[in-house]
C-alpha cells in the first residue's frame, strides 16, 4: 500500500524501486519471512518427503521383483500350463456358480421378506406403487368386462356373419 505523508493528503507517493534501494530488499525479506513455514509445517513436509521416498523405493523394489520372478518362472509356467489352465477354469466355474447361487438366494430371501411384510400390513418400501399398479389393473379389467357385456352381442353377431357355420 502507498504511504501517505501528513503534508499531502490527496497525493500518494510510492517509492520507486532502484537496484540500490535498501528498502526493496528488506521488503522482500519481510514478505518471505511472513510466508515461511513454522516448525509444525516443516515437520509435516519432511515426514511427507521421507514417507513418499520410502514408498517410492518399495514400489520400485516390488516391480523389479515381479519382473525378475516372471523371467525366472516363465519356463515353469509354460511347462505346467496344461495343468493350470483346466484347474483355473474349473475353479472359475465353481466360484462363479457359487456366487450366482448366493446372489439368487439373497434375492429370493429379500422378495419373500418384502411379500411377508406387505401381507402383514407393514407397508414395505414400494408398496404404494404396487397398490397403485394393482388398482390400475383391476380398473382396466373391469372396464374391459363392462365393454364386453355392453357390446358382446354385437361382436358375436359379426363373428357369425363372417363364419356362417359357426
Amino acid at each position: 500500500m502507498a504511504d501517505r505523508h501528513p503534508g499531502s493528503a490527496t497525493q500518494n507517493h510510492r517509492p520507486q524501486s532502484r537496484p540500490n534501494n535498501p528498502t526493496a530488499g528488506s521488503t522482500l525479506l519481510r514478505k518471505l519471512h511472513e510466508h515461511a513455514p513454522n516448525s509444525t509445517q516443516l515437520f509435516g513436509i519432511m515426514t511427507f518427503i521421507v514417507s513418499g521416498s520410502i514408498l517410492l523405493l518399495l514400489t520400485g523394489i516390488t516391480v523389479t521383483a515381479i519382473v525378475l520372478g516372471l523371467i525366472f518362472f516363465a519356463p515353469l509356467i509354460l511347462i505346467s500350463s496344461p495343468i493350470w489352465v483346466p484347474i483355473c477354469t474349473f475353479l472359475f466355474i465353481v466360484t462363479a456358480g457359487f456366487l450366482t447361487m448366493c446372489g439368487f438366494g439373497v434375492a429370493v430371501v429379500a422378495g419373500l421378506s418384502w411379500t411377508y411384510r406387505y401381507f402383514r400390513g407393514l407397508n414395505p418400501p414400494g408398496s404404494g406403487r404396487f397398490d397403485y399398479a394393482r388398482s390400475r389393473i383391476y380398473d382396466t379389467a373391469s372396464h374391459v368386462k363392462d365393454y364386453a357385456r355392453e357390446y358382446g352381442g354385437y361382436l358375436q353377431g359379426r363373428a357369425k356373419d363372417a363364419a356362417p357355420g359357426a
